[in-house]
């Protein structure tokens, strides 16, 4: 149990939030509200997870909300509502995520700027990106085939009745990220570079090259939960969000260390569902958005405050 704690320190609290949302909401006593929990906790479970990568090699990554909202717009402007069209939009915001986490990871990695300016930076212009292509206002809409991964469901399945397409994504994301994190030999030289760079580097990890692959990895991840809010949600040119910071807040709650060099995928996909679950949980007491975001900043920094002293 000791190990369990270790590896999710978030657990006991999202065990708490969920045993309140249940409390205080009959709808989430049934196998269909949980599974819309988790649907609509998908994207940012697997921001969290793939931002992790990046926080545990000691940088952060701000840019992941503006390229959310580019995915969604890009997909609109790319199809113009034509299913036939969905391959290729898909195939292209993916390379966009490739191109956008490729010139982060190159500019903090060779040009050495730090990563909150350059990802900051990015953030502007990805976001510059969007409201140009779309003009302030998408007019176009996505077609169903593409918001399939949002809002798509498998029926039929035995005792859950219906899965959410988005939630096998969540799994499978999860797995993909704790697979390349902790059964890799990517993973160890990820752990080594957040905890020390510079023995890092006398020890032969290419520091340089794991540091690009990190903000690759955090953008691809990012163009994953662009397709689940675009399907979930639509397009709009605030979808993206404050959606990097509360990935950041959750991985934090989930005990990865800002400084870099600790962390699990499973500690930072449990506090993005402890922090969903909290969201939720204030929602039903009818708390409003700006001291909703309040709360999060408050726990973000007591998060921070605990892992550093941990």
């Amino acid at each position: 149990m000791r190990q369990v704690l270790k590896a999710m320190p978030a657990l006991p609290l999202l065990i708490a939030l969920l045993a309140l949302m249940v409390y205080m909401s009959p709808f989430y006593r049934t196998v269909p509200g949980l599974m819309i929990f988790l649907q609509r906790a998908a994207p940012l479970v697997v921001l969290a997870c793939g931002t992790s990568f990046v926080l545990i090699a000691g940088g952060f990554d701000l840019s992941l909300g503006s390229l959310i909202t580019l995915v969604a717009i890009a997909g609109a402007m790319i199809t113009q509502g034509d299913a036939a069209l969905t391959a290729p939009a898909v195939a292209a915001v993916f390379a966009i995520g490739l191109v956008v986490g490729t010139v982060n990871g190159i500019v903090v990695a060779y040009v050495k700027v730090p990563s909150i300016i350059t990802t900051l930076g990015t953030l502007l212009s990805v976001q510059g990106i969007a409201m140009a292509w779309s003009g302030g206002a998408p007019s176009s809409t996505l077609p169903e085939n593409f918001r399939y991964l949002g809002r798509g469901r498998i029926h039929d399945v035995p005792v859950l009745g219906s899965l959410p397409v988005s939630v096998i994504v969540l799994v499978l994301v999860w797995a993909m990220t704790h697979w390349l994190l902790h059964r890799t030999n990517f993973g160890s030289m990820v752990f080594m570079l957040g905890d020390n760079p510079k023995a890092a580097l006398l020890a032969g990890v290419p520091t340089r090259r794991v540091r690009v692959a990190c903000f690759v990895i955090s953008s691809l991840t990012a163009v994953i939960a662009g397709l689940l809010l675009g399907g979930y949600s639509g397009v709009s040119v605030d979808v993206g969000g404050d959606y990097a910071l509360q990935a950041i807040a959750a991985a934090v709650i989930g005990g990865i260390v800002l400084l870099g060099g600790r962390g699990t995928i499973a500690g930072a996909a449990s506090g993005a569902l402890a922090l969903y679950a909290l969201f939720t949980v204030l929602n039903l007491f009818g708390v409003s958005e700006p001291v909703r975001l309040a709360v999060q900043g408050l726990i973000l920094i007591a998060a921070a405050a605990f892992t550093a002293r941990r």
